[in-house]
Order: structure tokens, then sequence, then C-alpha cells
């Protein structure tokens, strides 16, 4: 019987401590930030990015913050639209000329956006 209660307590304690573990640690969280953002942009525009990496941003939807998922959604479909994975093998941009142009553009208009914000929370702590 002490034999019995012995495993049984040691038992319980493993499972009591594997639940423990699971209820308090979380699954690491990617948060894409304008900063990644531009990078990535960066990147598509000088021809420095791979379709994985591209992928891995641009199909990964932002919770956080309404205007960047926004910006997301619009470089996903410069994609279904001006984008070709061919092209790249071949040492050519991931956009044809058009999607460069708008990337171009929504490079800008998010680097501004940006730079306003950080303004705004600047002037807001001060």
């Amino acid at each position: 019987m002490a034999l019995f209660l012995l495993i049984f307590a040691v038992c319980t304690l493993i499972i009591g401590g594997m639940v423990l573990i699971l209820l308090f640690s979380r699954t690491p969280r990617y948060r894409t930030e304008s900063e990644h953002l531009l990078e990535l942009f960066d990147k598509a525009l000088e021809n420095r990015l791979s379709q994985h990496e591209w992928d891995t941003i641009i199909n990964y939807p932002i919770r956080h913050d309404e205007y960047l998922d926004g910006v997301r959604r619009r470089a996903y479909r410069l994609m279904e639209a001006h984008g070709r994975a061919w092209r790249i093998p071949q040492g050519k941009p991931l956009l044809d000329s058009t999607g460069q142009e708008e990337l171009a553009a929504l490079r800008d208009h998010l680097s501004a956006h940006t730079r306003l914000r950080q303004r705004q929370r600047d002037q807001g702590e001060g």
C-alpha cells in the first residue's frame, strides 16, 4: 500500500507540474510594427527579398493596428495584381514596374504616417 501511495504521489506531482507549466506558459506572438513593413518594402524595392519573407509578413494579419493591417492588405493586393514569384530566381524584382511604383508610393505613405504618429506621441509626452 505504501508503494502505491508513493507512485500515486509522484505521478500526481508530475502531472500537476506539467499542467501548471502549460497554464502559465504562452505561445510566442509576432507583432508586426510599421518598421517591419517599411523594412520589407525597402527590401522589395531594392530586390533583396525572397518570396518566403514576403509571404511570412504580408500573409499574417495585424490585429493590434487597423491602419497597419490596411497597409498589409494593400500590399497583398499589389502582389496579387503585379507580383510574380518566378521572377525572383531569375534575379528580377518581385513586382513588375507598375507594382514597384505603387509599392514605393505605399511605402512613402506609411513612412509619413509613422513619422506623424511618432511626432504626436512625442508631443503628448512633453
